[in-house]
């Protein structure tokens, strides 16, 4: 089914367009977009993971190259009664790995792998922030209207109580009925200051969410439509390789061979090839040159078994990770095939409330005319009149769950932060 724009009932509508607001600022969903890129905590910190990651492949990829060390020393001895002599040596040295079993590019490639689970991690973040966001942005939306449709359910409850009264005062009504009218309007001015106060909170968590310092007074500018269309169910086998936490999972777990591979490499030998080149004499400068060439081979024969340990350590975390994945891959079908159920189910929903909304319309327009003019029991007027308030509520909540629904199916697939502007 195809729903791309849910209709307001009238009242609301006619609220909505008569400029009530209960902020100081009018914020739009592509704000807010640019607000939590800039400024949510969680983003900030999954950016800098990912820089942390990206250092980690240099300082590896510095262990291929040339390591170069310069030494100076100066030097003053006094043996018995000699004169103190002195030397002077200034010495520049290199050394380059031949070969130590591939354990440096493993490590290389290890660390490329944990950069990509980095910037998947990212985008997994940046996901579950705009879930929150859109989930806050929703709830602020149904505050908004809730205060409207509290406001205008209290002046209809004022205008029966009127009616009662009249109808009590003149004997044609039991002071029952008059108590209940009352009760009624204070009912409903409860819940005018309720809806106030669930403002505030949305406020408070919008803010949250948006990363600011302090909470903001904000009103948003959306209606309760749909971003998408939901006629057809996706294929959720081919949807599910592209969610970035699988994503996040496959390179944890080829971060994790890698890091097999390197811990197995410990147990080949460490060639090197080296050099130095200096000068040294009793004076300074020192002028007499000096300089050497050779090579070293480096081959632990013990340690107390820590490397075997080690390679078994590493091989558990890669069935670990590869259990991991597999896990991973079923979670994420079986929250993609609910997330949508909800979708479709909050979307048929929607419609459902709308059709008692107007059914409910109807009947309490037709029984108030009836009451008024004494062809209906204040019982039976006042169940219509209840069951108007009920269809005004539940139509509003269904249109907020519809897009708390689309929130957490765009959340299932992979939506980042910037899935609204794709």
């Amino acid at each position: 089914m195809k729903i791309t724009k849910i209709r307001l009932f009238p009242v609301l509508c006619i609220l909505l367009c008569s400029g009530i607001t209960y902020a100081d600022e009018l914020i739009s969903w592509q704000e807010c977009l640019y607000s939590a890129k800039k400024n949510n905590p969680d983003l900030i910190s999954a950016a800098e993971q990912v820089k942390q990651a990206g250092r980690d492949i240099d300082i590896d990829i510095s262990n291929i190259l040339p390591q170069i060390d310069g030494e100076i020393r100066g030097k003053r001895t006094k043996v018995n009664t000699k004169k103190p002599a002195n030397s002077y040596s200034y010495t520049v040295s290199a050394s380059q790995l031949v070969f130590d079993g591939f354990k440096t590019s493993s490590e290389v490639t290890n660390a490329l792998k944990t950069f990509n689970s980095k910037l998947y991690n990212y985008d997994v973040v940046s996901s579950d922030i705009r879930l929150g966001l859109r989930s806050a942005f929703t709830s602020l939306m149904r505050a908004q209207a809730l205060i409207l449709i509290t406001e205008n359910i209290a002046e209809r409850r004022k205008q029966n109580l009127e009616l009662v009264r009249l109808r009590y005062e003149g004997g044609r009504e039991h002071k029952g009925a008059f108590l209940t009218a009352q009760a009624d309007v204070a009912q409903a001015e409860f819940e005018i200051a309720q809806a106030k106060r669930s403002v505030l909170l949305a406020q408070r968590e919008l803010s949250k969410e948006l990363g600011l310092d302090k909470m903001k007074s904000m009103e948003v500018d959306k209606d309760f439509s749909l971003m998408g269309d939901y006629d057809a169910k996706p294929e959720l086998e081919t949807i599910v390789q592209m969610t970035p936490f699988l994503k996040e999972l496959i390179a944890k777990k080829e971060a994790a061979d890698y890091n097999l591979n390197s811990k197995e490499a410990d147990f080949f030998p460490k060639v090197y090839v080296d050099g130095a080149f200096g000068r040294t004499n009793n004076d300074w400068p020192p002028k007499k040159n000096e300089w050497s060439a050779g090579f070293s081979v480096d081959l632990p024969l013990f340690e107390g078994g820590s490397r075997i340990f080690e390679v078994s350590k590493a091989r558990s975390e890669l069935m670990q990770s590869k259990a991991e994945e597999k896990g991973g891959k079923n979670s994420v079908l079986v929250t993609l095939e609910r997330s949508w159920k909800d979708l479709q189910d909050a979307i048929t929903n929607v419609s459902v409330k709308q059709h008692f909304l107007v059914a409910g319309e109807e009947r309490a327009k037709i029984s108030r005319a009836q009451y008024a003019s004494g062809l209906t029991s204040f019982n039976d007027w006042i169940i219509i009149e209840n069951n108007l308030v009920i269809a005004q509520k539940a139509y509003l909540n269904a249109q907020a769950d519809m897009l708390y629904a689309e929130a957490y199916w765009i959340q299932a697939i992979g939506g980042t932060l910037e899935y609204d502007q794709k």
